[in-house]
């Protein structure tokens, strides 16, 4: 595979990075271990809590945490004291909301922690550790951070265009639906921020919480991955998965990891297989608006996986057919390997973005519409006479 000898065209910077963010991950283990975690910040003074929390950012990093850290005087400024016209996104974690940094002369987008939310300390400390030392153009670049007092603060890039699901789950009252060739090249982005975590990053990273929300868009679609609070080191060694408490979005989980604890970059794909779904379909992978038949997207799939003539029911109706007929064929068979229940028969992602690279190369062109369905003849399909039977999918 040509993405298997990419190791060897990685640069020198980029290998001391990939050693500091080992070394720096094994150091925060080792901490945690000796109880010198977060614990303890409730019983400390505000200005012994800032300098806890910067001296842990500090000794963990290394010094490579290039992250700027603001005062929270400065993020006041920066969001206009959290100005509630300046909010575009809540949820268990906080608020963000989009403010101008004067110094950089650029918009960034704030994160506000709820004190009493899902993201804490050890979290807050993961996301800036994990985002200092990995660069891709598609993860999210952070800014900066404040840990002043009881605040909790990350500053991230702008991303203008949202979130994924802002487009495809709940888009706005007349805004147009994604095309087909944008949906692929959303995936085929995403894709890449995976394997980038999974395969280039040294230890491996499993994002532990991929699902549209988290997955950001500029204004040419380009996606980046955001959000990499739950963000856990991959197996080392011999070992070939972590035992780790459950975490992340039900639906998205992989069914080993919700049932078990054991985590690997496996997980990551049957979430990305999820995602891809809900690109194909444009349903939620939960939905309890619709018929209690159709409320899993999953369960739903799953008898059409099985007759390749049922696949069209699969496409989002809000394409009014515009799709390639074998494109739609193709990105199915990406999403049912995906989703496999048993985790060793998915692909690793490397191998998802070959399948996504021909989707994206074969772009729909007007010619490429499809037609009434109902006069479809499969029979005379030379090419795909092996598979009349659909998709073998697990789930």
């Amino acid at each position: 595979m040509m993405m298997h000898c990419f190791s060897g065209c990685v640069s020198k910077e980029s290998r001391f990075h990939k050693r500091s963010l080992r070394k720096t991950f094994q150091e925060f283990k080792k901490r945690n271990k000796r109880q010198t975690s977060f614990a303890s910040l409730s019983t400390r003074s505000d200005r012994s809590k800032i300098r806890y929390i910067s001296n842990e950012i500090e000794k963990l990093g290394k010094g490579n945490v290039i992250a700027q850290v603001f005062t929270y005087k400065e993020i006041c400024a920066v969001t206009k004291n959290f100005n509630h016209s300046n909010l575009i996104g809540e949820g268990g974690f906080g608020r963000v909301y989009k403010g101008y940094l004067e110094s950089k002369h650029m918009e960034v987008a704030v994160k506000q922690l709820d004190r009493n939310g899902f993201q804490g300390n050890k979290e807050f400390l993961i996301e800036v550790l994990v985002l200092s030392h990995l660069h891709h153009p598609n993860l999210v670049n952070l800014i900066g951070y404040c840990a002043e007092g009881d605040h909790r603060v990350l500053v991230y890039q702008y991303m203008p265009y949202g979130s994924l699901e802002d487009h495809l789950l709940c888009p706005s009252p007349g805004k147009k639906p994604l095309d087909w060739n944008t949906r692929m090249k959303i995936a085929q982005g995403a894709a890449r921020g995976l394997e980038y975590l999974h395969e280039q990053a040294d230890p491996p990273v499993i994002y532990r919480d991929f699902k549209a929300s988290n997955i950001l868009l500029d204004t040419s679609f380009n996606p980046r991955l955001s959000d990499f609070g739950l963000a856990k080191l991959g197996p080392l060694g011999d070992k070939n998965h972590v035992t780790t408490r459950v975490m992340g979005t039900y639906g998205y989980c992989a069914p080993e990891y919700a049932q078990t604890g054991r985590l690997t970059t496996k997980s990551d794909v049957y979430s990305f297989g999820v995602v891809f779904l809900e690109l194909i379909t444009g349903r939620r992978v939960i939905d309890f608006a619709r018929p209690p038949n159709e409320q899993n997207l999953l369960a739903w799939a799953e008898p059409l996986f099985k007759d390749k003539k049922k696949f069209h029911l699969m496409a989002d109706p809000l394409l009014q057919g515009n799709y390639p007929e074998k494109g739609l064929f193709q990105a199915l068979a990406v999403a049912a390997m995906c989703l496999s229940e048993e985790a060793s028969i998915r692909p690793i992602m490397s191998d998802v973005i070959n399948g996504l690279e021909y989707l994206c190369a074969h772009k729909i062109q007007e010619e490429d519409r499809t037609h009434d369905h109902d006069d479809d003849d499969y029979s005379n399909d030379e090419d795909d006479e092996d598979d009349e039977e659909g998709v073998d999918h697990e789930e």
